[in-house]
């Protein structure tokens, strides 16, 4: 059982209400592999899980939420109790789309039991389908651990963000041989361990061509290739909310300057006392006057 929307007459706010729908599932998403494009965003809140749900196969609960929400430097700071809070929000917010949410640094490095312990909080509290975590062989005992025990697990190779102290910043991935060897070998380790996808960020385009074709799970491109098995943006970089755009990231909007203007005329507005009209207030009726209805 899933969700659809209609209308609350009371708040005129979407509200979710039952329906017999079937969310895509894993073996679904496995079985994309070299057919049709999967196509992922990333969502934090139930309204913007309600607009992207009809379009997009997976809704990732990224811990980019960090930046993108919360304004933190980085994802490292990042809690369980956020990716809990955002990612059951997002699952009530969608009927369609398989929910998959970030495991935070720290949730899960130090050791499989503590792997299980969040993985399966987050499974409980948010109703998602599976989970994401950061790493390529290192991680892969712990993938296979939680996917014997149920938990279906998506990795991430390549540019992986809770690593950029060590990394030293976000730049591209791939660019000698050394690295190129052990980022196709994290690939292959992951996919062997269980993962049903691998996000595959900021790596050299035939590098990530290479990874594709090594292994036998769908792999989703950020800055990747178009050949990856498909593709995930952060939605409010696609929407053009932010100044900088990556250049990974390709433009479809230009939200930032509507949300400018719509907030600037409201200002000017609410200044010169043009809003709200009559239109937006509320008056006793005449004397008499039969009341409204419907």
């Amino acid at each position: 059982m899933s969700t659809t929307f209609t209308i609350d007459t009371a708040t005129s706010r979407a509200t979710p209400t039952p329906a017999p729908m079937k969310r895509l599932n894993i073996p679904a998403v496995r079985a994309r592999k070299g057919g049709e494009p999967l196509v992922m965003l990333t969502a934090y809140t139930v309204r913007m899980a309600q607009l992207l749900d009809p379009h997009c196969d997976l809704l990732l609960v990224g811990d980019s939420l960090g930046q993108v929400i919360y304004g933190l430097p980085s994802t490292v700071p990042v809690s369980l109790e956020m990716m809990c809070a955002h990612g059951a929000a997002v699952v009530r917010g969608s009927y369609h789309a398989a929910v998959v949410v970030d495991m935070p640094f720290g949730s899960y490095e130090g050791s499989k039991k503590q792997a299980f312990a969040s993985a399966a909080r987050i499974m409980k509290e948010t109703g998602a389908v599976a989970v994401k975590l950061e790493g390529g062989e290192a991680m892969a005992e712990t993938i296979a651990f939680l996917s014997a025990r149920g938990i279906p697990v998506m990795a991430h190779v390549g540019l992986t963000p809770q690593a950029v102290n060590v990394l030293g910043g976000y730049g591209a991935r791939g660019r000698s041989e050394a690295e190129e060897k052990k980022l196709i070998g994290d690939a292959r380790a992951v996919a062997e361990a269980g993962c049903f996808a691998i996000v595959v960020e900021g790596v050299i385009e035939s590098i990530a061509d290479a990874i594709t074709e090594a292994v036998a799970c769908p792999t989703i491109g950020i800055g990747a290739s178009a050949r990856c098995d498909g593709q995930v943006l952060v939605t409010e970089d696609m929407l053009g909310l932010f100044e900088r755009t990556p250049r990974f990231v390709k433009r479809y909007a230009a939200m930032a300057d509507l949300v400018t203007d719509a907030a600037a005329t409201y200002a000017d507005e609410v200044r010169a006392r043009r809003f709200p009209t009559a239109d937006q207030t509320y008056r006793r009726a005449a004397a008499g006057a039969a009341p409204k209805t419907g």
